[in-house]
């Protein structure tokens, strides 16, 4: 074996090392990354959000989850709600049906509500969060709503039941997509804001 052969041999084992050395640490980086993975998933909200009745397309909550507010036992089940009779809404009227203790509702905080909305003068149902078996989750005062909820539902206190009764031209403007045209009435429970 000539003095060349040793020393190609020798440099192919250390390129060999060199390379199973760099092997080596890239599967420690895989490892650590799905440990890190996995335990962060143990905190993230995995609950697909519901489309609330937007005029534009509402995003998701991807935020860290808000400190918890006590929420009325009576949010845990679904509310009749009853028609508004045959007069014609000339504005909005926010009703509190049940007062949370959370903090309000500020303009632009993302949501998690459930609600159920109906025609005002005969109640008939044409939108419900709880028939989907999932709060929705939407920005509040950010344009992405009809004009009623973004105005009825900022200054609510978080764990709130309130009954909107939003007059047409705050309504859907080009109703579509079976919204409903003219005055409508939501019971709406705040569950989350952030």
């Amino acid at each position: 074996m000539s003095v060349q052969d040793k020393t190609a041999g020798k440099r192919r084992g250390q390129a060999l090392t060199g390379a199973l050395a760099g092997v080596a640490v890239i599967v420690v980086l895989i490892v650590v990354f799905i440990a890190i993975q996995t335990s962060g998933d143990d905190k993230k909200d995995t609950t697909p959000a519901a489309a609330p009745p937007a005029t534009a397309p509402a995003t998701s909550a991807a935020a860290e989850p808000a400190p918890q507010t006590a929420i009325d036992p009576a949010l845990q089940e679904k509310p009749a709600v009853e028609a508004g009779g045959a007069g014609k809404l000339d504005k909005l009227v926010v009703t509190p049906i049940i007062v949370g203790t959370g903090p309000k509702v500020v303009a632009g905080q993302t949501i998690q509500a459930n609600y159920i909305g109906v025609t005002y003068p005969d109640g008939k149902q044409f939108d419900s969060s709880w028939d989907r078996g999932q709060p929705a989750t939407f920005p509040v005062g950010a344009g992405q709503l009809i004009q009623g909820w973004d105005q009825g539902l900022v200054g609510v206190p978080v764990g709130s039941r309130v009954q909107l009764d939003i007059p047409s031209a705050l309504a859907y403007p080009n109703p579509q997509n079976g919204q409903p045209a003219g005055d409508l009435r939501f019971v709406v429970d705040i569950l989350a804001a952030q």
